[in-house]
């Protein structure tokens, strides 16, 4: 990658400063600068980053509270995350921002929150990350949910013109800030605004409000990237209908649904229609098997993605855990009704200890999150993860009408429809695919360092099918198949080909060692 001129948009790509196409492959800095309750723990307790600040200040007073978030902003993100976040192979960060680290409401600066932002974009600089920035909590609020620390619980940025204001300014400070910085990859103006029956109450204003930041952020900066998120939590884009900027973006969320190509139908087809790159600025908190799906879904139409989040206090569904020291229990039950409030100095305790707990190199790396998203060896790849173009050839397909229907293949889930929604510990749906004799499905698998590569796979019933990578046979050898010789680094195609009829594969295990060829 280079920092040589501008990422932008060109013919409906997404390239870089020197024109190259880029695929982008990032992760969000989620809670950082604006802290969201799940992941503290928070369940039944305050869920906006306001709540949890006066939860703080009710616990050890005014004095210790900002020491505490003073300190919080010094370690939940730092150069380590910068590099790890670099090394596991994302391109870009996303930086979900408050508009109250920024400004207050009268619009005057605060210089330490810009600090914040200016600190990241060197730690980026020397790590060979680009940014995006993104609005996550506008003035007023722009969802009417907590999520966005709005101060009433109502998306007052379409009815309160203090707030409409304040925002235009706030976009035209940032542009003036980083017009001349190659690192800021984009401007994502406003994230997941208008859900519910909101996006049909405010449409028009939301439109109103996008033509008039874009106007607003062109005084200034002629050089960045626009980002523009579709209303009810960014899966509606059926308000962008023309063209407001030749140098923008039409970005989409994606949770809890089929990772499959009829659920992003509506996105491609804005694709087609614009002629601008799509972007899945937001993905994640669900099962390895459908993160792996839902990546290659992304990574086989063209679409750069941002995986959501890098961090939080004791997850299974990031790369980065924070193990929450004891205590944290008790603070959490008190905020959730449940329990006594420790006394401050016992919460006063529990808080630094948190504090040093949320440093990078103190957390628990779940570096299956990463394989997964990756698609990097070693991998557990479900059955139906298969490529999106040309991954499966059958003779005769029966495909399954609420999962990848239009693909040419039979599946079966064991529990009627499948359910991708997510709670800590839930296991995927049974999916299984059926071959018969000659089918044929074709996986994507990276390689992060020349390996032999292993497969074993599981098979409903003593099946052998036959395994090949990138064309060359794997090896027979017990329950596992293995490549006679090591593979480069990089992309690869794994293809398992049935030698009879009702073969049924349900996982493949992938896996390499580094034994001399």
């Amino acid at each position: 990658m280079t920092f040589q001129g501008f990422v932008h948009a060109d013919r409906g790509r997404l390239v870089d400063g020197t024109g190259d196409a880029l695929s982008w492959q990032g992760i969000g800095l989620g809670n950082w600068l604006l802290a969201e309750g799940y992941m503290w723990l928070l369940w039944g307790g305050p869920q906006s980053a306001r709540g949890i600040e006066a939860m703080i200040e009710s616990l050890v007073g005014p004095d210790r509270a900002a020491e505490f978030w003073a300190g919080f902003r010094d370690v939940f993100v730092t150069e380590a995350d910068l590099a790890a976040i670099a090394t596991a192979g994302f391109d870009h960060v996303r930086l979900p921002i408050n508009s109250r680290i920024l400004v207050d409401d009268h619009g005057t600066r605060l210089e330490s929150g810009w600090a914040l932002i200016d600190r990241l974009v060197e730690w980026c600089r020397r790590h060979q990350l680009w940014i995006v920035l993104d609005l996550h909590g506008a003035p007023g609020g722009q969802t009417g949910t907590e999520i966005d620390d709005s101060p009433n619980g109502r998306p007052e940025l379409f009815t309160e013109p203090r707030y409409r204001d304040l925002t235009v300014r706030l976009w035209t400070m940032i542009a003036e800030q980083y017009a001349d910085e190659p690192v800021i990859a984009g401007y994502d103006l406003l994230n997941e605004p208008l859900p519910g029956d909101y996006q049909h109450q405010f449409a028009d204003e939301l439109v109103a409000l996008y033509r008039d930041l874009t106007a607003a952020i062109r005084t200034v900066d002629r050089n960045h990237l626009i980002i523009y998120e579709g209303s009810n939590w960014a899966t509606n884009v059926n308000s962008f209908t023309e063209v407001w900027d030749p140098n923008s973006m039409i970005a989409f969320h994606k949770y809890w649904s089929p990772p499959d190509r009829p659920s992003i139908a509506d996105f491609l087809a804005a694709r087609e229609r614009l002629g601008l790159p799509l972007y899945l600025g937001e993905s994640g908190e669900n099962t390895l098997e459908w993160l792996q799906t839902t990546f290659q879904l992304a990574a086989d139409h063209g679409i750069g993605w941002n995986f959501w989040p890098w961090k939080k206090l004791d997850t299974e569904t990031s790369p980065c855990s924070v193990v929450p020291p004891d205590g944290w229990a008790a603070i959490t039950g008190w905020a959730a009704g449940k329990a006594p409030q420790p006394d401050p100095d016992t919460a006063w305790a529990t808080l630094t200890k948190l504090l040093d707990r949320m440093r990078y190199e103190r957390c628990d790396q779940r570096t299956e999150v990463i394989n997964a998203v990756l698609r990097r060896v070693p991998l557990r790849l479900p059955a139906t993860g298969f490529h999106f173009r040309n991954g499966a050839s059958t003779a005769a397909p029966v495909p399954l009408p609420s999962f990848r229907s239009d693909d040419s293949i039979t599946v079966r889930s064991a529990a009627g429809e499948p359910d991708f929604s997510y709670r800590r510990g839930k296991v995927a749906p049974e999916l299984t695919v059926l071959l018969d004799a000659g089918d044929w499905v074709e996986y994507e698998v990276n390689l992060a360092e020349p390996i032999r590569v292993a497969v074993t796979v599981d098979l409903a019933d003593d099946d052998r099918p036959e395994l090949s990578l990138d064309g060359l046979p794997l090896e027979p050898d017990g329950n596992s198949w293995r490549a006679t010789e090591s593979a480069p680094a990089g992309r690869h195609r794994l293809r398992l080909t049935a030698r009879r009829d009702g073969t049924r594969l349900t996982t493949l295990n992938v896996s390499g060692d580094h034994r001399p060829d």
